[in-house]
């Protein structure tokens, strides 16, 4: 069944005539995704790659039957995109964009929530359901169908852990690249929930990072409330502190936010926790068989 897009996907690309968005609209569409249209304000009328563009995504959700945005939208204004989505009724919203002001992003999680709808991001790499639908830039290629839920806070270390996963044997049922900013839409334990109640999910990999408590605060989650079994690992564990590593959100600050405080978390929990990417796949199999 997997979880939050699949073959009744239909996305409108917000700056679809970008560089970018027009890049990976054309991607998507080859993968199979549903890309019914893009938005460029002041562009309608236009097609990129055979898909309508249109003014807004009202426009979008109404003539098109747009149910999910993918934001290839400049920084300055990702914040307003993120919100129009959500105004326009759109349900799930994935924001590739990175360097969104954190005051910014604030205000759209609130107002995202306010509206009902779902965010993914932002500086992600969006999320797939391996042969029926990508919304972002993931490379299609590496992921296979399976029965192993993936939640990553980071976009390269996913497509490594995947590849070691299908490398294995198991497939996926949905990954998803929540991101790695210090505000972010969807988090863990949002996901393991969607992931409990998939039934064709038996296990999930979780790929966390420095900074934040987002990865203890699973832990206690999938303690008390997680049936499957969950894998993970935890990159940075020889940063120093006070240097941000690539994400915003990748800073260590006091102990919390340490590689080793959130080992510590999983593992005191019954959560192994792979030293390297190759190792997860072998810690799932095992837990699986």
């Amino acid at each position: 069944m997997a979880i939050l897009v699949g073959k009744d996907t239909r996305v409108v690309v917000q700056g679809i005539t970008g560089r970018d968005g027009s890049f990976h609209a054309k991607l998507m569409k080859e993968y199979g995704t549903n890309v019914v249209a893009g938005v460029t304000p002041g562009k309608g009328g236009q097609k990129v790659h055979g898909i309508p563009v249109f003014n807004t995504v009202r426009e979008a959700v109404e003539k098109e039957g747009a149910n999910t945005s993918c934001i290839f939208v400049p920084a300055a204004f990702a914040a307003d995109a993120i919100m129009e989505a959500a105004d326009a009724g759109v349900k799930l919203i994935v924001a590739i964009t990175e360097g969104i002001p954190v005051q910014d992003m604030v205000k759209v999680v609130k107002f995202v929530e306010e509206k009902g709808a779902r965010l993914i991001g932002p500086n992600c790499p969006g999320l797939i359901t391996p042969g029926e639908a990508k919304v972002g830039i993931l490379p299609g290629h590496i992921f296979k169908r399976g029965k192993v839920g993936v939640i990553s806070r980071s976009g390269t270390l996913t497509y490594e852990i995947v590849s070691h996963l299908t490398a294995y044997g198991l497939g996926q049922t949905t990954a998803i690249g929540i991101g790695g900013d210090p505000i972010i839409g969807s988090k863990f334990i949002d996901l393991l929930k969607m992931f409990q109640e998939d039934q064709e999910t038996e296990g999930v990999v979780l790929v966390g990072e420095i900074g934040g408590t987002d990865e203890q605060e699973a832990a206690l989650y999938i303690e008390k409330e997680f049936s499957k079994p969950v894998v993970a690992f935890i990159a940075g564990r020889t940063a120093p502190k006070e240097k941000r590593m690539g994400h915003a959100g990748a800073i260590i600050s006091g102990s919390e936010g340490t590689a080793e405080e959130k080992i510590k978390a999983f593992e005191s929990r019954g959560v192994p926790v792979a030293k390297e990417p190759e190792e997860v796949a072998k810690l799932m199999k095992q837990r699986l068989q």
